[in-house]
Parts: C-alpha cells; structure tokens; sequence
C-alpha cells in the first residue's frame, strides 16, 4: 500500500515491501504446505535463470522476505536486496552478514542504480500490492541488461474468484491485505512499453493458495496440482504467474 507523504514537495513513496518482510507474513509460509508454496515459486523462479551464469548480479527489488535471495545467492548469484525501510533487511541479515548478498535502503519505485546496473532483476510479492506499479515495471526495465522476472494474481480460472472469497481467505490467512489481480495482457503491455517483451511465463497453482492452505494436506495437494499441471489446466489458468520478460531486441 501507498505511503503517504505529508510535506508536498517530497514523492510518494510505496512500502508495501515493510509487511511482506516481517515476521508475521514469514508465518504463511511455515508447515509443509507454506514449505511447498516456496519450493514450487523457487523451482520456476530459478528455471528461468538458467541461461544466466553464476556470479550474475541480480536485483531483488522487495525481497527483504527472502524467498528467493537465499536460494538466488546459494546458487552462486551476486544479489543486491533492495527495501524501502532499513526493517525490510532483518529476515536476510545473516546473509549481509555473511558477505553473500548485499541490502540496501531505497524508494522501490525510484530505485537508486544507474540503468543497466544489474543483469537481471526481480520482485517478487510487490507488484500486487504497489499503486505505482507501471513505475515499478518501468524501473525494473531500466536497471536490467538480460532479464526482469516477476510474480503476480492473474485472473483467470479458479482464481478469478479470489476477490470474491477475501472474508474467507482473511480468516484462513489471518493477515491478507486487498490485492490487485492482474490479466496477463496488461502486464505484458506495460513491459512492452518498457522494451521487454515474454521470454516465459508459468502460472504456479491451478487451485487457489488459500484452498491449499485451508485443507492442510501438502501430499493431496501437491498430487492434485501435479495432475493438474500434466493435462495443462495449470499452464492456462494458474496463477500467481511467474513471468520472464526480455529485453525486445535483446
């Protein structure tokens, strides 16, 4: 969500990063199902690096939660963490400690690196919840030489539901905020703007998180979806996407 300034001279800024980096939402993701929803965003997330070398540096714009700067530096990435209040660091600390990725202060829709800075940047969890968004896409693009990768709602299929089902989802989730769901073309449009177009996209469940969540069996659930993705149900309609976008003449 927007956070409002109050001197008039000074830009909005967004930090929506400040919730998705804390604890409260790491507590989603624990138990074997929040286990496998970060195993399958992690499988697809690195799948599409393979054609960017280790030691590559990677910009995750928002990812104090650190989903994926772990897995992104244990493969050998050289990865800045960028956050839009110093408290967006605290999850990843161990690993700024430890020299293996760096993490920075910085308005996330004016991002502080020169154009081309990085070979690929990321944000993960942000795009849904940042007003700004066309901002953030087009930053994203300008500091990227290879690759932006990045995750959103769509609507489309089962999922297309989900702001129907908000009570429902609070209740099963404990702390959801409203979201913005997202089709495919327009997400696509804006990075076009931008000079990138689809390298890949990959939706990651056929079946709303939040239904997972609430049957609490990680072995139906990852059996169903399994199925699901073998007959191409998750291809079409499964969401959140996970989307590759390259540079048009790249």
């Amino acid at each position: 969500m927007a956070c409002m300034s109050t001197n008039p001279t000074m830009p909005l800024l967004e930090t929506a990063d400040v919730e998705t980096s804390s604890d409260g939402y790491a507590k989603r993701f624990e138990g074997p199902v929040g286990q496998w929803f970060l195993q399958i965003q992690e499988r697809i997330a690195l799948s599409m690096l393979r054609d960017v070398p280790p030691g590559a540096t990677i910009l995750d714009v928002g990812g104090g939660h650190g989903q994926l700067a772990v897995p992104l530096c244990r493969e050998g990435f050289k990865v800045t963490v960028l956050g839009s209040d110093e408290s967006c660091g605290r999850r990843i600390a161990p690993l700024a400690k430890e020299g293996k990725c760096r993490f920075k202060t910085g308005d996330v829709i004016d991002l502080p690196f020169p154009d081309k800075s990085f070979d690929v940047a990321i944000s993960f969890r942000l795009l849904p919840h940042c007003e700004q968004w066309p901002k953030l896409v087009a930053e994203l693009c300008r500091v990227a030489a290879r690759a932006v990768i990045v995750d959103y709602p769509a609507i489309r299929g089962l999922n297309a539901m989900a702001p129907a089902l908000f009570s429902a989802k609070k209740k099963i989730e404990g702390n959801t905020r409203q979201w913005r769901q997202f089709t495919d073309r327009e997400v696509q449009t804006e990075f076009q703007k931008n000079g990138f177009e689809v390298g890949r996209r990959e939706g990651q469940f056929f079946l709303p998180m939040a239904m997972h969540r609430a049957m609490k069996l990680k072995p139906v659930s990852a059996g169903l979806e399994a199925c699901f993705r073998v007959i191409g149900l998750t291809h079409c309609f499964g969401s959140p996407v996970i989307a590759c976008m390259k540079p048009r003449n790249g």
